[in-house]
């Protein structure tokens, strides 16, 4: 039966105790992690928020106290009284390992039925389990502590950005449909049936009128939701850091958010992080095949085209007449590691990835084996080894195809592939901004240009001439900030001039009256004097995914969904009443269900 806890009062956290508190009379509550009867002796591990204090009952506590205490079970709720003492035996394996509490007054707030799998810090239940649990799951020291030390990350963010001036607006939830590249969520409206809002897949145009507005500086820790497939990095629920800036240049932008990764690393993990450089989005394409790359490794990129365009390997040559190139990356140090089962198995992955197979040097022992050496000079052989810095104890991985954005692409997975499957040490944390991206990439299903990023992005100002004429070489005044090979955030300088505007459109294949339709709000406000602008917008998720070396985004969100996008706990999404469906002039069509 549980005890109500009456006129106590807690005084003290759990893993707030240390030495200097003996002697002390103190009240903890919390959750019993276990219970040790020895007898004339009882301990009960306390734990809440904070970490565990062990409280202790023996021969100088009164008999109803000790009865109570043989009880208890795992995960009863516990309030206890009594004085802090120097613990006989201390535990060094807890930060209150020194003391315990001689309780000589317990009340049980709550009894517990046995947990479906035990709450410590590691679990081995299966996710799924803990996910329907996940209240039980969130009780684990290890993701009690990620989700405060989230809560420490958005704290620091809003003290940053408000000492930069900047404001917090909230925008809606409910807003008009846009395309933003991912599936809206839509909400049906029961007051103007067939009419239906969308959920934000980003504040985007709000943040942008916000501008308009006289807002210069904006800032939003804002819930964003996009219908697409999800991953290990990605939820269709998330919260990004937003911003927006008026009267500002692209160095403005990427100013103020590199202050904020420094200022954020700095407060939360006590790491200083130095000044992130800028590659342009070709120089990462071209030194790791990816706009993202993981920079704490080596096996960047290397051009042999030039060397092996007159060889004998038809592989080889046959590409480079056809436009393409012949490229590859040295896996320093890890040649003898190569076997050939571990190198069938890359190729494979490589042809996965659209390759039509990978090519190999190794240097073991001062000997250069290569598997297509009999089409190759010695002095070709040579070329290629000094090219790609191919010492003893490396192996170079070679790509060669007619189409030279593929050998990068492939490459670049290739080089992050082979990294996993040896092991490679990748430690640390290392940033850096991509900047210059292009501004149109071509479809290929549907045959025709479209943004790269959103079609408010503003092109390089010595790219505007050819507009028209070269969509392929425009580049964009758009950047992202990398970490360790995932993108953490994007953002632009946007446009406000409305006849670039209008002609962004067009080339894009909206008309005005498309446009208009899709876009007229903004666009009518930039009629008003728009300032010059432009932002970016953090992942909140990722950043504190990142920063813990956690698995996944599940770790550091409390209540997340899984890969088919339902939440276990609650079994969403589900079927509602037919009376609510009637309600909003909605029919579901059973054969489609």
């Amino acid at each position: 039966m549980a005890e109500a806890m009456g006129s106590s009062r807690r005084t003290h956290y759990c893993g707030d105790f240390t030495a200097k508190n003996i002697g002390e009379r103190v009240c903890v509550m919390g959750w019993c992690q276990r219970q040790r009867d020895l007898g004339s002796l009882i301990f009960i591990d306390l734990r809440d928020r904070t970490g565990i204090v062990q409280l202790a009952f023996d021969d100088e506590t009164d008999r109803d106290t000790f009865g109570k205490a043989f009880t208890v079970r795992s995960e009863y709720v516990l309030c206890a009284e009594g004085a802090v003492r120097e613990r006989s035996s201390k535990n060094p394996a807890i930060p209150t390992g020194d003391i315990e509490i001689a309780v000589d007054s317990l009340k049980i707030l709550a009894v517990a039925q046995t947990p479906p799998f035990e709450i410590t810090e590691g679990s081995r239940a299966g996710e799924d389990l803990r996910l329907k649990y996940r209240y039980l799951d969130l009780r684990r020291p290890d993701l009690m502590k990620n989700l405060l030390f989230r809560h420490k990350v958005a704290k620091v963010t809003r003290d940053y950005f408000d000492e930069q001036g900047f404001i917090e607006i909230e925008t809606p939830m409910l807003i008009r449909s846009t395309p933003e590249g991912a599936r809206d969520y839509l909400v049906p409206s029961r007051i103007r049936k067939g009419s239906f809002y969308a959920l934000p897949q980003s504040p985007q145009l709000y943040k942008q009128l916000s501008m308009v507005a006289g807002f210069d500086r904006y800032m939003q820790l804002a819930r964003c939701f996009r219908d697409e497939d999800l991953r290990a990095d990605r939820q269709p629920e998330f919260t990004q850091i937003d911003i927006e800036m008026s009267f500002v240049g692209m160095d403005d932008v990427l100013a103020v958010g590199e202050g904020f990764i420094r200022r954020v690393f700095s407060e939360c993990l006590g790491v200083d992080v130095p000044p992130i450089p800028r590659y342009t989005y070709r120089e990462c394409m071209n030194r790791y095949g990816s706009d993202k790359p993981d920079m704490r490794f080596g096996m960047e990129i290397v051009d042999i085209s030039d060397i092996v365009k007159g060889c004998g390997f038809p592989v080889f040559t046959s590409a480079i007449a056809d436009g393409g190139s012949v490229r590859g990356i040295n896996v320093s140090g890890y040649a003898d590691r190569l076997t050939r089962k571990v190198l069938d198995g890359l190729t494979d992955y490589a042809k996965g990835c659209g390759a039509k197979g990978v090519a190999w040097i190794k240097n073991i022992g001062g000997t250069v084996t290569s598997s297509f050496s009999k089409f190759m000079t010695e002095a070709e052989m040579n070329s290629i080894c000094q090219r790609t810095a191919c010492r003893e104890g490396d192996a170079v991985l070679i790509i060669a195809d007619g189409n030279d954005s593929s050998v990068l692409t492939q490459l670049g997975q290739l080089r992050i592939e082979t990294a996993n499957r040896l092991g490679v040490p990748r430690e640390g944390y290392s940033f850096l901004w991509v900047v210059e991206f292009p501004f149109f990439e071509y479809d290929k299903e549907s045959g025709e240009w479209i943004a790269m990023h959103h079609p408010f992005t503003a092109p390089l100002d010595e790219c505007l001439p050819y507009l028209e004429t070269d969509k392929g070489s425009v580049r964009a005044k758009a950047y992202d900030l990398v970490l360790n090979g995932i993108e953490l955030s994007s953002g632009s300088i946007r446009i406000t001039d409305p006849e670039l505007q209008a002609e962004i459109f067009r080339l894009l294949g909206l008309s005005d009256e498309e446009a208009y339709l899709k876009f007229g709000y903004l666009l009518d406000a930039f009629k008003y004097g728009p300032p010059p602008h432009g932002g970016l917008a953090i992942g909140l998720d990722r950043l504190v995914m990142q920063m813990l070396g956690a698995a996944t985004l599940r770790d550091v969100i409390a209540f997340p969904k899984v890969q088919n996008a339902s939440e276990l706990m609650t079994d969403c999404p589900a079927e509602v009443p037919q009376q609510a469906l009637d309600d909003l002039g909605i029919s579901i069509n059973k054969q489609e269900k």
